[in-house]
């Protein structure tokens, strides 16, 4: 059992409230694990804690932190019944440190302006040096203590390879033409651990700020580019067996975590790779009733528009090679 261990001489109060007095106590090391989602994901972020809860050691503390702008009291109230020993669920709503940059933020396709929350964690919580962060699509079948205490050496963040850039030449392209980044090094942003205190050191989240304000950049993945690009040659690179993407490629070591990266959802199509594993903990879910409603609503029409999207996002890549407003060509001399 990996524990930390704190000796109190007198009376005092211990974490945790607990009076104690000339006694060595073992308290158990908390893993901090961030989120970030709107109302619209709530119903499967549950899916994603639900999967999480259960195969996590139960040797450590976990604090699930869900990062937001404000969400419906009733969903949160769902989410926070998911608490139990060991597990503390905690919303923080970031809206006010983010009111003057979030107009800078853009949705482009099935990315909402959440994903960009994860590059604010080092400065809105000084008081962790590591933490992991999970995207809300996701089902953890491993433990995650397991990813947290991955070394990461001297690097600023550990993630495994966007296997939808590396397997399709568009984006191998967008990558290194547009980014200026190795594609076989280019990364998924959904599962990371994070060197916080790398990132403080570095002051990535300035350089991001710098970036996103200074320039508007035509972009596919925003704050995936954004990641890639700033801490290029400073990534660990995870077997794709704690994000695997449902893709027709061999599965690195287990398969801890599947994730639902590309445009089709389980909660959408019947057939997606690895669906079944979002099905098992969506049946115990609060939410299956509206996850099955939601999927129900999702017609032809709207299949329609979200494959018409996917063939115009391969397009889209080459308009922002051929063009001068990308990261290579503005940044090349910085």
């Amino acid at each position: 059992m990996a524990l930390d261990r704190f000796y109190y001489c007198h009376w005092q109060l211990a974490p945790g409230g607990v009076v104690l007095k000339n006694k060595t106590v073992m308290q158990p090391k908390e893993i901090p694990i961030f989120f970030s989602t709107d109302d619209q994901y709530i119903p499967y972020l549950d899916v994603t804690i639900a999967s999480l809860i259960e195969n996590a050691s139960k040797e450590y503390q976990y604090r699930l932190v869900i990062l937001n702008t404000g969400l419906a009291a009733e969903g949160v109230a769902k989410i926070k019944r998911r608490e139990c020993p060991g597990f503390v669920i905690e919303f923080i709503d970031i809206s006010k440190p983010l009111e003057k940059i979030k107009s800078r933020f853009k949705n482009v396709y099935h990315f909402s302006i959440v994903t960009y929350y994860r590059l604010f964690i080092a400065s809105l919580f000084p008081q962790y040096d590591k933490i992991v962060y999970l995207d809300c699509d996701l089902v953890v079948l491993g433990d995650i203590s397991r990813l947290y205490h991955v070394d990461l050496g001297d690097n600023f963040l550990a993630a495994a390879p966007e296997q939808f850039v590396r397997s399709t030449k568009e984006f191998r392209r967008y990558a290194e033409k547009a980014l200026g980044v190795d594609p076989d090094q280019y990364v998924n942003a959904g599962v990371l651990v994070i060197d916080l205190k790398r990132f403080r050191e570095n002051e990535i989240e300035k350089q991001f700020v710098h970036l996103i304000t200074e320039y508007d950049f035509d972009l596919l993945d925003p704050d995936q580019a954004y990641l890639n690009y700033l801490c290029q040659n400073k990534i660990y690179s995870l077997p794709n067996g704690w994000n695997k993407e449902p893709m027709p490629l061999p599965c690195q070591g287990e398969k801890n975590i599947v994730h639902y990266a590309l445009y089709k959802k389980p909660w959408q199509y019947d057939d997606v790779t690895d669906g079944e594993f979002f099905w098992q903990y969506a049946k115990e879910s609060p939410f299956y009733e509206e996850i099955l409603q939601r999927k129900a609503s999702f017609g032809s029409r709207e299949r329609a528009e979200k494959e018409a999207a996917a063939q115009e996002i391969l397009e889209h890549a080459n308009r922002i090679v051929a063009s001068e407003n990308t990261f290579a060509k503005q940044l090349k001399d910085h």
